[in-house]
C-alpha cells in the first residue's frame, strides 16, 4: 500500500534499518543512557534489534517502561472495558489530557486487560520536527496526522489518512487511538472537533453513517486526578492573552512532554464507553451532513463526559468557581485544603513577565472544575 508509505507504522522488513538509523543518533543515544543509566548502549542496541515487529518493539520497552513510570507517578492505572469485547478491533475517540501518555498507557491497558494488541496511533506532525522522533514514534506504532497544509494538499492528506484508518481497522486488524480534537483541550472542557469526524468519514464505503460504522468508534474517557502540565497551560493562558500571536514554540513542547510523562499524576482511569455502532444506525439516513456530524460528535462528548472518574480535587475547584460549597459531600476539608496548597505551589512554579496570579488561580481551578461540571450536565440530560 504504497500510498500509506509516508504516515503508516513501519513494517517488520523496514525495521532492522531504522534501528540503525536511531542507535547512530547522538540525541537518542543521550535518551537511553538518561531513561537506562545503569545499563550499556551496546545491551540495548542488541535488545532493540532483536525486535521483529513493532508490537515487540512495545512489549520490549514500552510496556516496562511505563509500569515503572506509574510506579513512581502515580497511585494506580485502571481502565473499564465492561461495554465492549478485547477479541475485536476498534477506533478509540478521546478526550486528550496528556500530549504522550494519554495513548501510551492505552497501549499497556490494552495488553493488560486482554487485547492480544496495542493500537496504532495517530499523532500530529508539528510534534516531529526532529527525523530521529518521527522514526521512534513510528516504531512504536504511530502514523502521521500531517497538519498546517495549504487547503488542497490538506483535502488530499486528510483523504489519505481516513484510508489508512479504514485499513488499518479492516486489513491490518489493528486497533487505532485517535484524539477527538488537534491538541489538548487546555481549560479540559472537553469536545470532539466535527472536523475530525468528517475526516475520519472520507474513507471507506457508503454513507458517512456506514463510513463511520466500519471504524468501529469506541468513546473513551480518560481521567487523571493531578494533571503535570496545569501550570504550564495556565502560563499558556496568560501569555496568549498578554502577548499578541503569542504561539508555543518547539522547545515549549518538549517541556510539555518531558512534564506530562515525568510529573506526578494521582490516580489515572480510563473507561471504554459502548461501541457507538448500533447508535449511528438508529440515525435518520435523510439528516443533513452539518446536523449528522453534529448530532454524533455531542453523542462522543456525552458519552465521554458521562464516564469520567471525578476526584474531590474536580468537585472543591467546582465549588471554589462558583463560590459556594454544593459539592461539598464529595470531598472533606482537609481534602480541600491539601488541593488549595496545592494550586498555590504550581502558581508558583509559574516564571512569566508581569504574572496576574488571580488569573492563573482562576485558570488552574477551571482545568480541574470542568470536568465535574460536564460530568454532572451529561448525568442530569440521561
Amino acid at each position: 500500500m504504497n500510498q500509506f508509505d509516508d504516515i503508516r507504522p513501519f513494517n517488520p522488513d523496514e525495521l532492522p534499518e531504522v534501528y540503525d538509523r536511531l542507535l547512530a543518533n547522538p540525541q537518542f543515544q543521550a535518551v537511553i543512557n538518561y531513561l537506562y543509566p545503569q545499563v550499556p548502549f551496546g545491551a540495548i542496541a542488541q535488545k532493540m534489534r532483536a525486535c521483529k515487529s513493532t508490537l515487540e518493539f512495545q512489549k520490549t520497552f514500552c510496556y516496562p517502561f511505563l509500569g515503572q513510570l506509574l510506579a513512581k507517578a502515580s497511585t494506580g492505572c485502571d481502565m473499564d472495558v465492561s461495554h465492549i469485547d478485547v477479541s475485536r478491533r476498534y477506533t478509540f475517540v478521546s478526550n486528550h489530557r496528556d500530549i504522550v501518555l494519554d495513548s501510551a498507557l492505552l497501549d499497556k491497558l490494552l495488553i493488560d486487560v486482554g487485547f492480544s494488541t496495542t493500537c496504532e496511533i495517530a499523532i500530529g506532525d508539528n510534534l516531529l520536527s526532529l527525523p530521529w522522533v518521527k522514526d521512534l514514534v513510528r516504531i512504536n506504532k504511530s502514523f502521521i496526522v500531517q497538519r498546517n497544509l495549504p487547503m488542497r494538499q490538506m483535502l488530499l492528506a486528510s483523504k489519505v489518512l481516513a484510508d489508512y484508518m479504514h485499513y488499518a481497522i479492516a486489513e491490518k486488524n489493528e486497533n487505532i487511538w485517535i484524539a477527538q480534537r488537534e491538541g489538548r483541550a487546555k481549560d479540559s472542557d472537553d469536545r470532539t472537533q466535527e472536523s475530525v469526524l468528517k475526516m475520519m468519514a472520507m474513507g471507506g464505503e457508503g454513507t458517512p453513517v456506514d463510513r463511520l460504522v466500519q471504524l468501529h468508534i469506541v468513546p473513551l474517557a480518560i481521567s487523571y486526578e493531578f494533571d503535570p502540565c496545569d501550570y504550564l497551560k495556565a502560563a499558556e493562558f496568560q501569555l496568549k492573552r498578554d502577548v499578541p500571536g503569542w504561539k508555543k514554540s518547539a522547545h515549549d513542547d518538549v517541556v510539555s512532554m518531558q512534564t506530562g510523562i515525568m510529573g506526578y499524576k494521582g490516580r489515572i482511569h480510563y473507561y471504554c464507553a459502548p461501541c457507538i455502532d448500533g447508535w449511528l444506525q438508529t440515525l435518520d439516513p435523510s439528516m443533513p451532513k452539518a446536523e449528522l456530524f453534529t448530532a454524533i460528535a455531542q453523542y462522543i462528548d456525552r458519552e465521554i463526559h458521562r464516564h469520567y472518574q471525578l476526584y474531590p480535587n474536580n468537585f472543591v475547584a467546582l465549588d471554589l468557581l462558583e463560590g459556594g460549597n454544593a459539592h461539598a459531600s464529595h470531598y472533606s476539608e482537609e481534602e480541600k485544603a491539601a488541593f488549595l496548597q496545592y494550586v498555590e505551589s504550581r502558581i508558583g512554579k509559574i516564571e512569566i513577565p508581569q504574572k496576574d496570579e488571580d488569573f492563573l488561580h482562576e485558570r488552574i481551578l477551571t482545568m480541574y472544575a470542568n470536568p465535574a461540571k460536564n460530568y454532572l450536565a451529561a448525568n442530569q440530560s440521561e
